[in-house]
């Protein structure tokens, strides 16, 4: 199986590549604005460290989201639609 050029791949395998190639831009552009705005008091470990492994192809920024933050407020908002919910 040899390499393939961008005029061999199909109109959805080019339009899939560009649109992986927007989803990790927007990912690295987010985690970026988000380590640049929030204090390294609220961040696990250091800003230089995230800021390096943000630039990890879709896993850093994940990881980023996932664990750098000390506290997101994803899950307690999560938890708080869920009881809403209930309630409702």
């Amino acid at each position: 199986m040899g390499n393939k050029r961008w005029q061999d791949l199909t109109g959805s395998q080019r339009v899939g590549i560009g649109l992986m190639g927007i989803i990790q831009l927007l990912l690295l552009g987010a985690a970026l604005w988000d380590l640049r705005q929030r204090p390294a008091a609220e961040i696990n470990g250091s800003k230089r460290l995230w800021t390096g492994v943000v630039f990890i192809n879709f896993f850093g920024p994940v990881a980023y989201f996932l664990f750098g933050r000390k506290e997101s407020g994803f899950f307690e908002k999560l938890s708080s639609v869920d009881t809403t919910l209930a309630e409702w």
